[in-house]
């Protein structure tokens, strides 16, 4: 399986709370929602849905799949929210039990074998699993070389701070632009892959 990781992402990087104001208020974001002004059903959500369209599962982080989990079932009924929640997902945590896996097709990957477990999905046969918001796990992929794809709706808008997807430590990562498209309201939605993937 290809591991895509999808983010909407302001010019300096943060990648925190772009759906709503009490999204993730972290360090005091207060910021919450900023992506709503840019988005386009044509250029971003198309970019969207042709990302989503070519899941084959989703993996999300703990606080992430939290926030999805209580979303998207009561909303059946809409081809988006169905499409959600059908899809096979996995959540990766230390502190969510099996008990708790309330969302349909929903795997635990346990938080202390993360790495490991994902190697071992990235390796199976299948389409993309996807990586929406979830910045820690993003970061720990990026860092681990375990991201196959980056696709970034790159919005127009300084945020000042908040969470990144960039792992530090110094460490040269190269990618290669493999298409971009910009929308009326300035948002670039950029495909990048690792130099040597295909």
């Amino acid at each position: 399986m290809r591991i895509v990781i999808s983010e909407f992402i302001s010019l300096d990087g943060v990648v925190q709370a772009p759906g709503g104001p009490e999204e993730d208020t972290d360090g005091g974001f207060a910021h919450g929602g900023w992506s709503h002004p840019f988005f386009d059903p044509e250029v971003v959500g198309g970019a969207f849905t042709d990302t989503l369209n070519k899941a084959e599962a989703l993996l999300f982080g703990r606080r992430t799949w939290q926030t999805m989990a209580a979303a998207w079932p009561e909303r059946a009924g809409d081809p988006f929210a169905d499409q959600m929640n059908a899809i096979r997902k996995y959540v990766v945590s230390q502190t969510l039990g099996d008990d708790e896996l309330t969302w349909a097709n929903t795997t635990l990957v346990p938080g202390d074998k993360a790495v490991a477990g994902i190697r071992e999905l990235r390796e199976t046969e299948g389409g993309d699993l996807l990586v929406m918001g979830s910045p820690t796990l993003a970061r720990t992929l990026l860092r681990e070389g375990l991201a196959d794809e980056l696709r970034l709706m790159v919005m127009p808008v300084l945020l000042g701070g908040g969470k990144t997807i960039f792992p530090d430590g110094g460490t040269l990562r190269t990618l290669e632009l493999v298409s971009t498209v910009t929308s009326a309201a300035g948002v670039q939605v950029c495909t990048y892959r690792p130099v040597g993937e295909k």
